[in-house]
């Protein structure tokens, strides 16, 4: 059988509100070693519209405006395996979630998670349990995938779903 397919460690500065995850990285993101590096994910495009990252701006600097944002971003889980890119190939036997409940302990200003797409959804709601934090109800958003596969919206209303649950960072997210 292949080898699992492991997550990045998680981008996130100590005073993050938001956390968004995402199910695991694609085979374009794993071999880049960086997020959402597929050409037509629209994860970027999107975030550069919400907080205002320039069009083309380097991974380090898009990485910074997250964070500057006060937006954490990290995958449900730790390892699968999956042949291929698809959320619908992860093999569900293979599963092992992120450590969500240690994150959370680190980063207490997050009061909302958001989900891109159904997957990350699922997956955390099947493999993580928030029960043992103490006062940590943060409220939980799916939003559309940003992936290409998830072709039945266009990037207009993704954008649109996304804002709406974002609008409130941007560059006022430390004031």
């Amino acid at each position: 059988m292949n080898d699992p397919a492991r997550s990045f460690p998680p981008i996130a500065a100590h005073d993050a509100r938001v956390l968004i995850l995402g199910s695991m990285p694609g085979l374009a993101s794993l071999a880049a070693g960086r997020y959402y590096a597929h050409p037509r994910n629209a994860f970027w495009p999107i975030i550069g519209q919400i907080i205002g990252i320039a069009e083309g701006a380097a991974y380090e600097t898009r990485v910074k405006a997250l964070q500057d944002a006060g937006i954490a971003l990290w995958d449900v889980l730790h390892s699968c395996r999956r042949r291929g890119s698809l959320d619908s190939a992860i093999e569900s036997d293979s599963i092992v979630a992120n450590d969500l409940s240690g994150f959370l302990l680190q980063h207490p200003y997050v009061s909302r998670i958001c989900f891109n797409g159904s997957t990350a959804e699922t997956c955390f709601r099947r493999h993580v349990s928030l029960a043992a934090l103490p006062r940590c109800s943060p409220e939980l958003i799916r939003l559309p995938s940003t992936s290409p596969a998830h072709a039945g919206m266009n990037f207009a209303a993704k954008l649109a779903a996304w804002r709406g649950a974002l609008g409130h960072v941007g560059k006022t997210a430390r004031d």
